[in-house]
């Protein structure tokens, strides 16, 4: 987090309360880094809204710039401002699609976690982050560089943010289910899968000084657990990595950040490999 220098917030008019701002007031109050703020709209002015809030910023020692833009779509705009702004961060409060909606469309919140040239953090509600419990959701089966270097920026992250607003890091890695059953083979089988993860989840334990009652690994499907071991906790953000999909398989089965967004009660920072946000920048630049 240390490395975010400028934070573009997504400004909501039809909100009376600007949760993402105030979260990202929170970060900037931290680390020290400039706020700009953003409007997405072409149908009405909102000027003396951005200049209220940038008052209100500038109070607080923060520096602030505003604009209101608008260039074909919600995720385009945003992505486009990131560009142009040169922003390290995203913040924007999640809005849920009606179920109707999302089993049709694409939601605008899924487009911009796969293509936003910059980590986004999903704000669900105004809570406070402070004493919370912060969460990194990684997949230590993945052996992969692009993975492995992922996990490594996830963890880095979530253990930020708990040093930040002195709260407590947990880890989550979920892991399959055996491939061959039999009464006690099986058992023992689960077991071991269990101790692989377990191990291999230790290199992120001694690292960042995670509590081995911190650790949480369990069988079943990433998308089920990590809601589920987040509401447990209480957790007040949850960290968590996804790879630029789209086509076919994106609009049937969307990453698991995009699936877990409406389960998880925590704020959601997206964090994406190096690479993905390199080429989702250029793409931009065209």
């Amino acid at each position: 987090m240390q490395a975010v220098k400028r934070i573009l917030v997504v400004i909501d008019p039809s909100q009376q309360e600007q949760v993402a701002l105030t979260r990202a007031s929170l970060i900037a109050g931290f680390i020290e880094c400039e706020l700009h703020l953003l409007v997405c709209e072409d149908r009405q002015d909102y000027s003396d809204l951005l200049a209220r809030l940038r008052v209100e910023q500038d109070a607080k020692g923060i520096r602030c710039s505003v604009t209101q833009d608008w260039h074909n779509n919600l995720t385009d705009t945003i992505c486009r401002a990131v560009t142009r702004e040169g922003c390290d961060l995203v913040v924007k409060q999640h809005r849920p699609d009606n179920p109707l909606r999302k089993a049709l469309l694409t939601p605008d919140d899924w487009k911009l976690l796969r293509y936003c040239p910059a980590p986004v953090l999903m704000v669900k509600n105004g809570d406070s982050w402070m004493k919370g419990n912060v969460l990194a959701a990684v997949d230590v089966g993945n052996h992969d560089d692009q993975h492995h270097v992922l996990h490594d920026t996830i963890v880095s992250h979530a253990a930020d943010i708990a040093e930040m607003v002195g709260g407590q890091l947990h880890l989550v890695s979920a892991h399959p289910a055996p491939m061959l059953s039999s009464a006690d083979p099986d058992y023992q089988l689960k077991e071991r899968i269990a101790a692989d993860y377990r191990e291999k989840a230790g290199q992120y334990t001694t690292q960042y000084g995670i509590d081995s009652a911190h650790l949480h690994i369990a069988e079943g499907p990433a998308d089920f657990l990590i809601p589920q071991v987040a509401g447990q906790l209480g957790a007040s953000v949850t960290v968590i990595g996804t790879i630029a999909r789209k086509g076919l398989a994106g609009a049937l089965i969307g990453n698991t950040a995009e699936v877990v967004l409406d389960q998880l009660d925590s704020d959601i920072l997206v964090l994406k490999p190096e690479d993905t946000l390199a080429h989702l920048e250029a793409l931009l630049e065209k």
